[in-house]
């Protein structure tokens, strides 16, 4: 008995030596999720962001560009994807923020997700026409006060960053506006550049060759930081509201429930990618600012300062959207 008790001991011990390890993350290829059509500037930073994380990965990083009702047709999907490490969404703003509180029904939860990653911040642009009588800030809002509320601005529709942003700067400034919205940045700057509105709060890239050409005037730029591509062109902020930001940003999402060492390396792999130049320079010089990798706890408390700053807009002016 003794010597078959010991023969049973060494089989089982030889099984367990023999039975496969469980694979290390990740083992596979992942899917990016882009909630946005291909060829756009946001397009572009998810596949940047696919190829850097796939090099320290060591594993192919797929885009999947899924556009549809303003992000939420991707969003929702990879809300309801497995929450194993293999489907990470090109968390933004939009997705993450502004859905959430604008619309009645987005299909998925701000809590089904955790952001993993603030990549870029997109910066926008107070631009104005050169028939107005303003070479910054204070003098348009000085402008506007004698206007009476009589002066329009222009934006790409109602609950979008740009018309938030410009009614965040109306608060800060203490003046009265009429919004024209437009469907879409053609033919809202067509309407600044005839000078049909006075005013708009806009992407630096859609303007930038305007004020380059003399059209457009740029009063100030939203963001912490003056601009490479406009030196010369000072934040809302240091204009003399020091407590005012806006801009829009793109970053990394993952299924909230996504095991921890798969969320470690993601974050690893994608902040690397943030300290490229290559990858750096590529995307500063389209206006947008690259960030500097942030710790899980700083982004949590970025996003929620961004859900506070926006939201006050919105409840404050009523804005819902069907």
């Amino acid at each position: 008995m003794h010597r078959i008790a010991i023969s049973i001991c060494a089989a089982l011990l030889g099984i367990a030596f023999t039975a496969p390890a469980v694979a290390a993350y990740p083992d596979r290829p992942i899917k990016l999720v882009v909630p946005y059509t291909p060829g756009g500037s946001t397009d572009q930073f998810g596949r940047a962001m696919a190829e850097g994380m796939a090099r320290e990965l060591k594993q192919p990083v797929v885009v999947e560009n899924r556009p549809g009702a303003n992000t939420m047709v991707g969003t929702q999907g990879v809300a309801r994807a497995q929450p194993d490490g293999y489907t990470v969404l090109m968390g933004s703003s939009a997705s993450m923020v502004l859905n959430p509180m604008l619309y009645k029904k987005t299909g998925y939860d701000p809590k089904d997700f955790k952001v993993i990653l603030i990549g870029i911040e997109v910066p926008l642009v107070v631009v104005t026409n050169p028939q107005v009588p303003a070479s910054s800030i204070k003098d348009f809002a000085a402008y506007a006060k004698a206007a009476g509320g009589k002066l329009n601005y222009s934006s790409v529709g109602l609950g979008n960053p740009l018309q938030l942003a410009t009614e965040m700067l109306k608060s800060e400034l203490g003046i009265e506006m009429t919004h024209v919205p437009y469907n879409g940045s053609a033919p809202a700057l067509a309407s600044l550049l005839a000078n049909d509105t006075q005013l708009m709060v806009d992407v630096v890239s859609t303007s930038l060759p305007h004020i380059k050409a003399g059209k457009l005037k740029a009063l100030a730029v939203t963001g912490r930081s003056r601009l490479e591509v406009l030196p010369n062109v000072p934040t809302v902020a240091e204009s003399g509201y020091p407590n005012f930001h806006a801009a829009t940003w793109f970053g990394l999402a993952v299924p909230a429930q996504t095991p921890p060492e798969a969320v470690a390396k993601l974050q690893a792999a994608a902040s690397h990618v943030l300290t490229e130049t290559p990858f750096r320079n590529t995307f500063n010089a389209l206006g947008l600012i690259v960030q500097q990798p942030r710790g899980q706890a700083e982004i949590d408390r970025y996003v929620q300062a961004d859900r506070e700053n926006w939201g006050k807009v919105i409840r404050t002016n009523n804005i819902s959207l069907d």
